[in-house]
């Protein structure tokens, strides 16, 4: 009894601190974008820098298995999330887009560290019959932060520095919370088995959950490219600021409203079906509203219904990697979840920018262009392992 009372309050304090992360990835997307457009920064430049965040991430993820292995979870937790509080205490020191680009490469070393670590702890423990209501919620509570975080992006007016302090303060009370946990290790491996090589384990996850990679890889596209890209070409057509971070907003509330939702009609109708409906869905809502932007708040309805689409596409994505994973393999496969949204978050804003820079059409029609595409590969994909109808996929 008392073990369940405190994996429940471990449960609860990953989830807190996830979503405090959230917040401050959507604040800083939108609020240095806007920042730098203000300051007369190109589109190509402004997308650019947006891409340290994810370059980060995406450079620390061959090298951060090995200490959670060694070290556990909660030091993991800890060591991103001081990394994180230091990068945000540094923003309104210095305004240049070098200090910033590497600042933001340092928050995502700091939080693939806090994300691989917490969430593969909850995989790891979770059990069959609710492990996707339990990703969900934790991809909930990162929503919930991220849907607020664009709110505070008005807040520039005030004085540039007063979000990034809002969002230090809300960083700190969140890392101390991790102090409470007991530390704990991932699944062991043996290591004269052949999975005790890395390049052997990234190869042998993949060929079990290829298909599973491809929503987080999705979902890091739009995250990115819609918050440090989308402000800049809607300010372009004369979208007001407050409209801006209302429409960014509403994809991530989308998300929240049928987060846990999704994640519960996975755990009995299997991922698959909920993935390939989401992907068809999103990419429909925002082919829609590439044909409204005239009207600020249509293109608000098409944001909120694709963010309930598409907002469960990183959650989804884990729980379906954790039903095609043995064991053993899962933080590796955590990992190579972190790796494909990362990717999908680098080129998000590069291809966002540079498409707005150069081409005449709707930005949102390179939204719902991915999102067709990975539909298509996801079904046939699907076919060929001949997982569309088994109810636990």
């Amino acid at each position: 009894m008392q073990q369940d009372t405190y994996a429940k309050r471990r449960f609860w304090v990953l989830v807190a601190i996830v979503s405090i992360s959230g917040f401050s990835q959507g604040m800083l997307l939108p609020l240095i974008s806007v920042i730098f457009e203000r300051d007369g920064v190109s589109s190509s430049l402004n997308g650019l820098n947006a891409t340290g965040l994810y370059l980060g991430t995406l450079l620390i993820s061959p090298f951060i298995e090995k200490p959670l292995r060694k070290f556990g979870y909660k030091p993991v937790i800890l060591t991103g999330g001081a990394i994180v509080l230091i990068s945000l205490m540094l923003f309104p020191l210095w305004k240049s887009l070098l200090f910033w680009f590497i600042l933001r490469l340092f928050i995502g070393v700091g939080d693939n560290a806090l994300h691989f670590a917490s969430q593969t702890w909850i995989t790891s423990n979770a059990r069959p019959e609710t492990l996707g209501k339990s990703i969900a919620i934790y991809g909930l509570s990162f929503g919930v932060g991220f849907a607020i975080g664009p709110l505070l992006v008005p807040l520039v007016n005030i004085a540039e520095a007063l979000p990034f302090i809002v969002s230090t303060v809300l960083c700190l009370v969140s890392w101390a919370l991790v102090f409470t946990l007991k530390n704990d290790k991932p699944e062991p491996i043996d290591v004269k088995s052949a999975n005790s090589n890395v390049w052997h384990r990234y190869k042998k996850t993949l060929s079990y959950a290829w298909i599973a990679f491809l929503p987080p890889l999705v979902y890091g596209f739009l995250e990115s490219s819609l918050n440090a890209i989308f402000p800049v070409y809607a300010l372009r057509r004369e979208f007001d600021v407050s409209v801006v971070s209302l429409i960014l907003s509403a994809f991530a509330i989308g998300g929240i409203i049928t987060q846990v939702p999704f994640g519960t009609l996975g755990d009995r109708i299997g991922r698959y079906k909920v993935i390939t409906f989401g992907l068809l869905g999103g990419g429909t809502m925002f082919l829609i509203g590439s044909f409204l932007e005239s009207y600020q708040w249509f293109v608000f309805v098409a944001f909120l219904l694709a963010g309930m689409c598409c907002g469960s596409m990183f959650s989804l994505g884990i729980s379906f990697m954790t039903d095609l994973t043995p064991k053993e393999l899962l933080p590796t496969g955590n990992l190579l979840c972190s790796i494909f949204f990362s990717v999908g978050s680098l080129t998000g804003p590069f291809l966002g920018g540079a498409f707005i820079e150069h081409a005449t059409m709707s930005y949102l029609l390179l939204v719902a262009l991915l999102l067709f595409t990975v539909f298509v590969i996801i079904s046939l994909g699907g076919r060929k392992k001949r997982i569309n109808n088994q109810k636990g996929f």
